[in-house]
């Protein structure tokens, strides 16, 4: 019987954890799946690692639902499995710990932008690796919704759209002032806010659609932006999530 605990590291510790990794002794498999390996692939992956043994519960689902790809290693009766922040583009399979991928994964010094919004503050940010190296953060008025009915209500609603196209035009602007001066060599962009005012960020501001290829995911769960949270995003992006799974002799 297996037993499992996931936990998240930073970039740093993640190292740490990956140099420790590398130094243990004894027989052990490591295995390095892309982002986007299909699902028939990476189960014949497994099975091919794991020969006549049962493979445990939750490791299969667990790669599947990484948009990043993942990295697994093996060495009974303990195993992991890293889900990176960044994606995974080759397929490795090799014998004894190596976390030599995962390692230049993330070493490199990525050039990311960050924008967080949501309705009355933003805030923009560029890093190169966790380094915030420039960023913008600010309010605009948007009133909140009215609950009285009427024709005052829809005029307190127009007034409130227009207040919201404002605020968007003036986000955009700023997005451009910051992103557009290193659009050539950015590496990745992250969303994070409420999702409706992302999408309507997006539709209202092309300049951003130029990045579709990049962008890297959205954080959803951001609270108003402000410079603190533009600077705790940065570590979340960075952030790796690691399962381990160990035999329960109990």
């Amino acid at each position: 019987m297996f037993v499992s605990k996931r936990f998240c590291l930073g970039r740093s510790k993640m190292l740490g954890f990956l140099d420790k990794l590398a130094s243990t002794e004894g027989k052990a498999i490591s295995l390095y799946l892309p982002q986007g390996t299909p699902q028939a692939r990476m189960e014949n992956l497994l099975r091919k690692v794991f020969a006549a043994t049962a493979i445990p519960p939750g490791v299969a689902e667990a790669i599947a639902d990484s948009r990043m790809g993942a990295a697994f290693f093996w060495s009974p009766p303990q195993m992991y499995v890293v889900l990176p922040p960044f994606p995974i583009a080759e397929e490795y399979i090799t014998d004894g710990y190596d976390a030599g991928l995962l390692r230049s994964l993330l070493s490199h010094d990525f050039l990311i932008a960050l924008v967080l919004v949501r309705l009355g503050a933003y805030s923009i940010g560029i890093c190169r690796g966790t380094e915030l190296i420039g960023s913008k953060t600010g309010t605009g008025l948007v009133h909140a919704r009215h609950k009285k009915g009427g024709s005052s209500q829809a005029r307190f609603a127009r007034h409130r759209e227009k207040q919201i196209e404002q605020f968007l035009g003036r986000v955009c602007g700023h997005v451009r002032e910051h992103i557009e001066p290193r659009a050539r060599s950015l590496d990745y962009l992250v969303y994070g806010g409420a999702r409706t005012t992302i999408l309507s960020l997006r539709k209202r501001c092309p300049f951003l659609s130029r990045f579709d290829d990049r962008i890297l995911r959205t954080l959803l769960d951001i609270p108003e932006p402000r410079q603190a949270v533009l600077e705790k995003a940065i570590g979340t992006v960075w952030s790796t999530d690691v399962i381990e799974w160990c035999e329960d002799d109990s």
